[in-house]
């Protein structure tokens, strides 16, 4: 698109009115949402964007353009910086939510199995009291002994006390003081499950509430990102056909040459490469020993059917929309896309969340170094792409060639991009083999 319709574009994008100066609100409207949402709060677009007259004139001569084309550059890159953060806060609270909601599935299975446990003390527990009763009624009748202790048997204080009674009786054969016993010790088991499965309740109650949390903040993060990313991919696309315009090439040019320098590493990543140039990060590798990453073990070899089954499952979701928590069959996230992908051919990674899937492939002995990456793997994110920060905020599926599949955010559907460097854990995760 060498020739833009310049009387048209003017108009997305005046100063301080017109359309520019809506866009520009909806920012600041969508920035409102970080005080809840967790988002980073980023500039507003600066008010010195380039008018089209603006442009026009720089074309009289190669200075004025080269040096607007130096602007423009620089103003997407800031543009491209700022929806990468705000992107990458999104998907850390989504990966907060789910490991929220895995804890609290982990609490509810604790009370379930305690409930159930509990339920079966208190049938042996009154078994037991009744035979213990029952002979306590009987050694009454028959030693004088007094029939009402026969009753004081509803607690664990109860018990004690019947027990010392039949201490002071000297009749009780050795079988009586064993069962006597047993129904001690089973009302006493009774009050222990009972207290533990308060302290379990009380625990899912509070992963109820900080699950509650979490899924609250991941999707006002997911609203601001939408909003914020729409509004700034706007911008963008004007200062692409204005860019094209002075260069003499067509905006989806400018588009694809921009968002390439950005998938470029920042600097040479350490060691060899198999899948395109990409290499291991360059930040955190010296903390992957500790994960197991650092393993002297041959990597293991990959099950070719089963990793051509996987990425033929991805595949087909292409262009599928994003949704928390979403594990198909038409909405994902990163590691509901992954952990289904895998699922389709019998393999199992790990639970829906980014962070437990790396941890399985560590403590499976199956993470391998970045630098011998190949199709199939799954490739993390973390915080400055330490292997040793706890939380693993993105996962997707390497497809060689310096490519990966992945559901990545709010702003955008299940796609096939260039592998990004910023953030990039420098060992990936072999599920077969």
């Amino acid at each position: 698109m060498a020739e833009h319709d310049d009387a048209a574009s003017a108009s997305a994008f005046r100063r301080p009115t017109g359309p520019a100066a809506t866009a520009a609100v909806s920012i600041a409207a969508a920035f409102a949402l970080t005080a809840t949402g967790g988002i980073p709060a980023a500039a507003a677009p600066a008010d010195d964007y380039p008018t089209w007259a603006e442009v026009q004139a720089a074309k009289q001569s190669e200075a004025a353009k080269k040096a607007e084309i130096a602007k423009l550059e620089q103003l997407v890159a800031g543009l491209q910086e700022q929806a990468a953060e705000l992107e990458k806060a999104a998907m850390q609270k989504a990966e907060d939510a789910l490991l929220a909601q895995n804890e609290l599935q982990a609490a509810e299975a604790k009370t379930t199995r305690l409930a159930d446990q509990l339920a079966d003390a208190k049938k042996r527990a009154d078994a037991s009291a009744k035979l213990a009763a029952s002979l306590v009624a009987r050694l009454a009748r028959t030693g004088g002994g007094d029939p009402t202790a026969a009753l004081a048997f509803s607690s664990e204080s109860d018990a004690d006390r019947l027990l010392s009674r039949l201490g002071t009786m000297s009749k009780l054969s050795e079988s009586s003081t064993a069962l006597v016993q047993q129904a001690v010790f089973d009302q006493k088991t009774v009050s222990s499950l009972a207290d533990e499965a308060k302290v379990a309740e009380d625990e899912r109650r509070t992963r109820a509430d900080a699950a509650q949390r979490a899924q609250t903040e991941a999707e006002q993060a997911a609203a601001a990102v939408e909003s914020q990313v729409a509004a700034q991919q706007a911008n963008q696309n004007v200062l692409y056909a204005q860019l094209a315009s002075l260069k003499g090439t067509t905006a989806e040019l400018e588009k694809a040459y921009a968002e390439g320098l950005a998938a470029q590493p920042q600097e040479p990543a350490p060691g060899g490469s198999t899948g395109g140039g990409t290499g291991g990060s360059n930040n955190g590798g010296s903390n992957g020993g500790s994960t197991g990453g650092g393993s002297t073990q041959p990597p293991p070899t990959p099950v070719g059917s089963a990793v051509e089954g996987a990425i033929a499952y991805a595949k087909a979701q292409l262009g599928e929309r994003y949704q928390l928590g979403g594990m198909g069959p038409d909405v994902w996230d990163c590691s509901g896309l992954t952990k289904a992908s895998y699922a389709s051919v019998g393999v199992y990674i790990g639970t829906h969340s980014s962070t437990d899937q790396y941890n399985y492939m560590a403590a499976q002995g199956r993470l391998v170094p970045y630098s011998q990456a190949v199709a199939g793997d799954l490739i993390f994110y973390s915080d400055g792409g330490s292997a040793s920060v706890p939380r693993k905020y993105h996962v997707a599926i390497y497809l060689g060639g310096g490519m990966m599949i992945e559901a990545p955010n709010p702003s955008a559907p299940v796609r096939i991009v260039k592998v990004r460097t910023s953030d990039l854990v420098p060992y990936v995760g072999r599920p077969t083999g």
